[in-house]
C-alpha cells in the first residue's frame, strides 16, 4: 500500500482512511533500513509529527510487534516497509584487484542487502585521478553518505572538499580525509604487535643477535599508515632493548608482491647481512620479502611479520617451518556490517568518534585454524602469482 509522505495528511483525504494509522505508517518508513535503532528525538525529526503523537504511535507499533525498543529510548523496527526512501550510501573501493578490498566489498554488500540499502559503486583503481572522478560522480548519483577507500594521500583533501561541498557526509576507509570519520585500523597498534612478534622470535631462536630489521613500507599511503612501521620499531625495542636504530633499514615496497620482491633483492644484494627480521606493510610485501630472503639463502635465520591476515598470508602462515611467523588480522571480512551501522548513525545525526578502530590479532601457526576454520574450503593461489598492488 502506498502510504503518503506528507506528515500532514488527514484521514479527510479518503473517507476510509484512519488518521492515526497513516500517523503510524509515517513513524514506520521513519526507519531507513532493518535493524536501525532510532530514538524519540530522531523519529519527531525524519517525521515532522508532534512528540506526543510519535510517542503514542511507537508506543501502539511496539505493542503489535511491528517495532520493538532497544534499551531505554531507542526503537528498531523489525518490519521491511516499502515504498519509502531507501538510503542510498555511495561505495568508492579502492580496487577490485585487492584480495583486502575484495573482502571489504562482499561484507559490504552484505550488509546492505540486509538492512534494504541502495549501494552506489566505483572502484578507484588504485588511481589518485579516479579517486577524484569517483567522488564526482558519487555526487552526482545524490548518495546520502561516501564510503571513501583509497590510498592517495596527495588527493585525499581533495576527495573530501568534493563531498563536503555537496554536504555529503563521509566515512574514509585506513586514510584519512580531512572532515571525514575514519575507519580502519590501529596502524601503530598493528605494527607493534608485529614488531613483539619479530623480538619475541629473534631472542629464541637467534638469542637476541640481529644484523638488521627491514621496515618495508608503502610511502605513498601517507604518514598515518607509515604508523605501522613506526609501531613495529617501539615493538621490536621493547624486546630486544639494545637494539639501536643502526639496525633500521626503511624500504619502499609499494605495498606490492612484486615491488617488495625487488626492494629486498636489490638491498639484499649489497648488504652483508644475514640475521634479518623484516616488518611488512601488508601480506603481499611480506610474501615478496619472504621470496626474495629463499632466494639468496638468508630465510633461514630471518623472521618475516605481514599485516592484514589475507588468505594468501594465512596459506603461508600454515606451511610447516616458513619464516613468515605471523601476520596482524584486520578481519575485512567484518567492514561491512561496521561500515553500515557507523553510516546510519551519521544519518542519523547521533554522536560518533572521529576515528573508529578495529580490533587487531596476532595470527600464527598456532592459531590460525581456530581463527580461520574454513580456509581449507577456498583455494588460495601460490605466492609466485600474488601480482597484485594494494595498500592491504
Amino acid at each position: 500500500m502506498a502510504v503518503p509522505d506528507n506528515p500532514d495528511v488527514k484521514a479527510a483525504d479518503d473517507p476510509y482512511a484512519v488518521e492515526a494509522i497513516l500517523r503510524a505508517c509515517n513513524v514506520l518508513k521513519a526507519f531507513r533500513g532493518e535493524g536501525e535503532a532510532l530514538r524519540l528525538r530522531d523519529l519527531v525529526k525524519r517525521t515532522g509529527l508532534h512528540k506526543a503523537t510519535v510517542f503514542r504511535a511507537i508506543r501502539s507499533l511496539v505493542a503489535g510487534s511491528l517495532v520493538e525498543r532497544v534499551g531505554k529510548d531507542s526503537y528498531r523496527c523489525r518490519v521491511r516497509v516499502l515504498g519509502g526512501k531507501r538510503v542510498r550510501l555511495g561505495y568508492a573501493a579502492m580496487s577490485e584487484n585487492s584480495v583486502f578490498s575484495r573482502d571489504v566489498t562482499d561484507g559490504l554488500r552484505r550488509a546492505a542487502f540486509e538492512r534494504n540499502i541502495d549501494l552506489v559503486e566505483c572502484d578507484n583503481r588504485y588511481s589518485a585521478k579516479m579517486a577524484v572522478r569517483n567522488a564526482e560522480t558519487l555526487v552526482k548519483e545524490r548518495v546520502d553518505l561516501a564510503i571513501e577507500v583509497q590510498i592517495h594521500e596527495q588527493v585525499a583533501a581533495v576527495v573530501a572538499a568534493t563531498f563536503q561541498a555537496a554536504k555529503i557526509p563521509l566515512i574514509a576507509v585506513d586514510i584519512p580525509h580531512p572532515g571525514g570519520v575514519f575507519f580502519g585500523g590501529n596502524n601503530f597498534a598493528a605494527g607493534r604487535i608485529a614488531g613483539q612478534a619479530l623480538g619475541r622470535w629473534a631472542r629464541e631462536n637467534l638469542g637476541g643477535c640481529i644484523d638488521a630489521v627491514v621496515l618495508l613500507g608503502l610511502s605513498a599511503a601517507g604518514a598515518v599508515p607509515a604508523a605501522r612501521m613506526t609501531g613495529a620499531v617501539v615493538g621490536v625495542k621493547e624486546v630486544l632493548a639494545h637494539l639501536t636504530d643502526a639496525t633500521l633499514v626503511h624500504l619502499d615496497g609499494k605495498g606490492g608482491y612484486v615491488e617488495s620482491l625487488e626492494a629486498m633483492q636489490k638491498y639484499l644484494g649489497h648488504a652483508k647481512v644475514n640475521r634479518t627480521l623484516v616488518a611488512a606493510m601488508n601480506d603481499a610485501s611480506a610474501l615478496g620479502a619472504l621470496r626474495a630472503l629463499h632466494e639468496c639463502g638468508r630465510a633461514d635465520k630471518s623472521a618475516v611479520v605481514g599485516q592484514n591476515a589475507t588468505a594468501a598470508g594465512r596459506h603461508e602462515i600454515r606451511v610447516p617451518g616458513t619464516r613468515m611467523i605471523g601476520s596482524v588480522a584486520f578481519f575485512p571480512e567484518n567492514y561491512g556490517q561496521h561500515l553500515v551501522r557507523l553510516a546510519l548513525d551519521i544519518l542519523a545525526n547521533k554522536p560518533v568518534p572521529p576515528a573508529v578502530y578495529v580490533k587487531h590479532l596476532l595470527i600464527t601457526a598456532e592459531n590460525v585454524d581456530k581463527v580461520y576454520p574454513n580456509d581449507a574450503m577456498s583455494s588460495v593461489p601460490s605466492a609466485d602469482t600474488l601480482l597484485w598492488r594494494s595498500f592491504h
